[in-house]
């Protein structure tokens, strides 16, 4: 189908299918990220040793292997300039395999999962799924190895009950028992088969070693359908994952841009896994992996700890999560007087208790970089008598000092397993955190 559109956009676009078809978990979402940063010549970090970082140098730190930090550093010191950072996750809510998860059942061989996050369960129902996360062996010297795992073609499917023996379905909707019928069919067994040894087959196969090597995973089942395209004009965009890796492609794409990659401020992209589940662990944006990490800029600039106190005063945050567009079909949903509108330009989301960190000043410092770069904004605040999400803004915000604007594009079926969006919106997003990253080029 051929669009009306800009070729550019639609450039943007599929390359935001294409990288959120290659991360199909978080440990994938930092894998692609990761690749394209060594195609830009960034130079990998770790947190265990030692760092000597240049002005105008490029640099990742991947923490635990699924949260993601990279930045490029300013030719003025922190202090002065403070730091320029969006925020976003590599996560999606969603099923993960439990630890003993092969079920033998009647003659099937089933796998066990237990719920991450907020998914909304039916979308699961009746697609072609897969799975795909990390396995930790320990190889032939006796160490320790991560590896990824992605089986890539459709090897489960959770069925829907017949309405013949659920006629009640269309009237009030699809309920699954969390317990009882998540579990994913696998494959018919014969008499002699077991589950658990065919899973484990399937694992060796996958990673080409012996499951007594295989001593843990993390896996996470997604549906296979490749993102997509769609309407008249290949307006809309679908596919899963939209929340959060679309935020994480603009932001990527944002700062490998020239004007980005020669600015004054250090810029920062900051990726956190675990958001779905509250940020509270080690790599999630409510610990300490982004104050670590600034710190340490700053320290390779020979801030002294008032001096970094200086370049956290002066820095500024977006928060980029996407954001609840208005769908026609259930109009009671949303606050009457703040409907946002899909292919109308970047959102900024405002809660007067704090669940978004957008105030009056940063919401007109974002409305000034979207005015300079000709994108059009939108503001969304949520119905008063509905509880409203929240995103990482306010936990970073809250503990490095500084001020922040939680933004993101208008999209439908947040949490479904396949969910929509807008094409023009994100080049919109991606056009104004380019500039947000470039405006101050030496």
């Amino acid at each position: 189908m051929t669009g009306k559109l800009d070729p550019k956009i639609y450039e943007q676009a599929k390359n935001l299918l294409k990288f959120i078809d290659q991360s199909p978990s978080p440990w994938h979402a930092v894998e692609t990220i990761e690749n394209l940063l060594d195609n830009h010549k960034f130079e990998h970090l770790e947190e265990n040793q030692s760092w000597s970082l240049e002005a105008g140098g490029r640099y990742y730190v991947i923490r635990d292997g699924s949260s993601i930090i990279f930045f490029v550093l300013g030719q003025i010191a922190p202090e002065e300039s403070g730091f320029r950072i969006v925020g976003a996750h590599t996560d999606s809510p969603g099923l993960r395999l439990t630890p003993n998860t092969a079920i033998q059942n009647s003659g099937f061989a089933q796998l066990g999962v237990e719920i991450y996050g907020g998914p909304i369960l039916a979308t699961f129902t009746d697609k072609d799924l897969s799975l795909a996360g990390r396995v930790t062996v320990r190889t032939e010297t006796s160490d320790l190895e991560t590896q990824l795992i992605n089986f890539e073609d459709p090897l489960l499917r959770l069925p829907n009950l017949a309405i013949h023996m659920n006629r009640k379905v269309n009237e009030e909707g699809l309920r699954l028992h969390k317990q009882r019928e998540l579990a994913l069919i696998l494959s018919s067994l014969a008499q002699e088969e077991d589950a658990e040894k065919l899973f484990h087959g399937l694992l060796e196969q996958q990673l080409d070693t012996q499951f007594n090597e295989i001593l843990s995973w993390e896996l996470v089942v997604y549906d296979t359908q490749k993102g997509s395209l769609y309407g008249p004009d290949s307006e809309f965009i679908a596919n899963g994952q939209l929340d959060n890796l679309a935020s994480c492609h603009a932001a990527t794409t944002a700062l490998l841009d020239a004007s980005a990659l020669d600015a004054k401020t250090t810029n920062v992209c900051a990726f956190f896994d675990h958001e779905e589940i509250g940020s509270e662990s080690a790599k999630g944006a409510d610990g300490s992996f982004l104050p670590d990490v600034l710190e340490r800029i700053a320290q390779s600039q020979n801030a002294n700890p008032e001096s970094y106190k200086r370049a956290l005063a002066t820095s500024f945050q977006i928060s980029a999560d996407m954001a609840h567009a208005y769908h026609p079909n259930f109009s009671n949903a949303y606050e009457p007087d703040h409907k946002i509108w899909v292919n109308q330009g970047p959102v900024i989301k405002i809660n007067a208790n704090q669940r978004y960190t957008s105030e009056s000043i940063s919401q007109a410092m974002f409305i000034d970089w979207c005015d300079q770069v000709d994108v059009p904004w939108q503001k969304y605040s949520h119905r008063s008598d509905i509880p409203c999400g929240s995103t990482i803004g306010p936990m970073t915000s809250a503990r490095l000092g500084i001020r922040s604007v939680d933004v993101g594009c208008p999209m439908w079926a947040m949490h479904s397993a396949r969910e929509s969006a807008g094409v023009v919106d994100h080049t919109y997003m991606t056009r104004v955190l380019s500039h947000f990253f470039g405006e101050n080029r030496t």
